[in-house]
């Protein structure tokens, strides 16, 4: 996992976090909108990581 995936994973669980600390009814919130994009973000960087790939050895 690169360093880029584990900080919007960290968001991710962060603002889910503050979302349920802030309301007890179901209601969209800032902090619920901005968990959703970092967890996007995280999927993405999860592919691009996969993608480019770094080759130690040259040859």
């Amino acid at each position: 996992m690169s360093k880029s995936a584990a900080g919007f994973l960290i968001l991710a669980l962060l603002s889910g976090i503050l979302h349920l600390c802030w309301t007890q009814e179901v209601t969209f919130t800032l902090p619920l909108i901005a968990s959703g994009v970092f967890g996007a973000l995280f999927v993405l960087a999860l592919i691009a990581g996969r993608r480019i790939k770094f080759d130690p050895v040259l040859r």
